[in-house]
């Protein structure tokens, strides 16, 4: 049956089949999809182009994902009634257009459609889409120990985040993210003849990042670590901790060289530049068309000074992680940064990946004051939240007297990491069953980093226990501000811990078997993608 003959929308239940998602898929309209399961169920099984959007924290996530309320909205899940609840609580919060598909992913898997495992696949699997059609150079770790121990003339650029950096890298290695490549090599690598090594934790942005400085025209060799610190770590050697090398702000000197290297991509792929007055009129017209505004610049960069309505989203985790800043498919994507530079690469990389409307603004900064510090994204409902507080010193009072039980709703991995004493891991979509495993003869507290979850999870719970509840004013942050002891383990769980993905280095054992599964799994993305119609990458001519 030809999908496109049937009708969208069945409009007195609110949902809709999966060969009716799928043609909404390709009518070239807007759409979100939005998977509410936990991250780390979501990671086993879900639709390419479908978010990942727990229900514990959609009220957080959906306002930057799906801005424009009148947005077409489709949810789903593993058919065990999320969805519906998420649904619920979107139209309650203004969401006009939501459907929920029925029968979730199986019913998707059903109708032979592909299913994928992991997360940020599309941002993966473009990753992989680039080296099979661009034969990006990669190096194995030996190889380039090897140069390093004969005095070779290396220089290893680091892609990833600061706080990914610093967990672990490649000895000697400069950190230096994604956009910010092009934007600062000049000065790093200043001979031709210096060959530039990019890595990251596995593959994807290893091969971006070596390929962002092979399409910009830098004269140098240029080649991506193969596997990354993976790579690096299964070939047995050892991985720095904590280093603090960090690629220098451009000379004068490597910034023009870097702004006529992003010329030539801007050229190569039709980056588009607009002017601060047709952001203007994109602004007018958001009632319809879903505009996202990007800073691109590093989080400090951000902090010091940004214009308002912008969203932080450092040019090389925007590529890496798409789908956790743009859910809502061909909406328009304005790129800010001071110069041009990380923009244009960034744009770059997103057109390439299949979104058609994306521009970068010429001297955003200057068109208007600039807001320092950090920013406040709106939470659904939260002003509406009524709740009784305790703070840090009144809870460790009371948790020494024996009088309170904490409920902490951060990750399983950071609770892992640490937690209040005696606190019990929940996750908040759960609660009902949580509340069951918890005893409930002394007075709930709940928390949360930094309090917002349980601020929301506080007139749920109302509802579900007669005992007290409070929630920790300034989260979890506040009890460690004030210096108090935490303690480290899967110590109370109230719950499984398949709330977020858990990174091959974030397991305590068998890691070196998972790196290797990961790193296949990574490779055999660009098969799986070959078979699927809902993405859209697409090539240019080499020049």
């Amino acid at each position: 049956m030809d999908p496109t003959a049937i009708e969208i929308r069945n409009p007195a239940t609110g949902s809709i089949s999966a060969m009716q998602l799928k043609s909404m898929l390709h009518d070239g309209a807007e759409i979100a999809v939005l998977d509410v399961r936990e991250e780390g169920v979501f990671a086993k099984r879900h639709l390419l182009l479908a978010a990942a959007v727990p229900l514990s924290r959609l009220e957080v996530r959906v306002p930057l994902l799906v801005p424009r309320r009148s947005t077409r909205v489709v949810i789903c899940d593993g058919n065990e009634g999320l969805a519906q609840r998420a649904a619920d609580k979107l139209i309650r919060h203004g969401y006009s257009d939501v459907m929920v598909l029925a029968g979730g992913v199986d019913a998707w898997a059903a109708e032979g459609y592909e299913v994928y495992s992991g997360i940020n696949v599309p941002s993966k699997a473009f990753g992989e889409f680039v080296e099979h059609r661009e034969n990006t150079p990669r190096m194995a770790a030996q190889e380039i120990r090897a140069k390093l121990d004969a005095g070779e003339k290396v220089v290893i650029l680091d892609s990833r985040p600061l706080a990914e950096y610093r967990k672990m890298s490649i000895p000697g290695g400069i950190d230096c993210p994604g956009a910010e490549l092009v934007y600062r090599v000049h000065d790093i690598a200043q001979s031709p003849d210096t060959l530039v090594v990019v890595n990251c934790a596995g593959r994807t942005r290893s091969i971006i990042g070596a390929q962002s400085l092979i399409n910009a025209g830098i004269p140098n060799r240029v080649v991506a670590l193969k596997d990354g610190t993976m790579g690096w770590h299964l070939a047995g050697f050892e991985l720095a901790r904590q280093q603090n090398l960090l690629a220098p702000q451009p000379s004068q000197a490597g910034l023009a060289k870097a702004k006529r290297a992003a010329a030539r991509v801007a050229k190569r792929f039709d980056v588009r530049a607009i002017d601060v007055a047709m952001v203007a009129k994109f602004a007018q017209e958001m009632e319809r068309r879903t505009l996202y505004l990007f800073d691109v610049r590093s989080p400090e960069e951000y902090a010091a000074g940004h214009l308002h309505s912008t969203v932080n989203a450092p040019g090389g985790q925007l590529v890496q992680t798409t789908d956790a800043f743009a859910a809502t498919r061909n909406a328009r994507i304005v790129l800010i940064d001071d110069n041009g530079v990380r923009a244009t690469m960034t744009a770059s990389w997103l057109i390439q990946m299949g979104w058609k409307d994306v521009y970068v603004v010429k001297d955003a900064l200057k068109s208007g004051p600039l807001l320092a510090g950090p920013t406040s994204p709106e939470v659904l409902g939260l002003k509406q939240v009524k709740c009784d507080y305790i703070t840090a010193c009144e809870l460790k009072r009371e948790l020494d007297t024996g009088n309170a039980t904490v409920i902490d709703f951060d990750t399983s991995l950071r609770y892992r990491d640490s937690h209040i004493p005696g606190a019990w891991f929940a996750i908040r979509a759960h609660l009902e069953h949580n509340l069951e495993q918890i005893p409930d003869a002394k007075p709930l507290v709940l928390a949360s980093p930094d309090g917002i979850i349980a601020q929301l999870a506080a007139p749920e719970a109302a509802q579900l226990t007669q005992t007290p509840i409070k929630v920790l004013q300034g989260g979890t942050h506040s009890w460690r501000a004030a210096g108090f002891p935490v303690e480290t383990g899967m110590t109370h769980l109230a719950d499984s811990t398949d709330d977020v993905r858990y990174r091959p280095y974030d397991r305590t054992d068998n890691v070196e078997e998972a790196m290797k599964d990961y790193l296949s799994w990574e490779v055999n993305l660009v098969k799986q993608i070959e078979r699927d119609d809902d993405v859209n990458f697409r090539t240019f001519a080499r020049v």
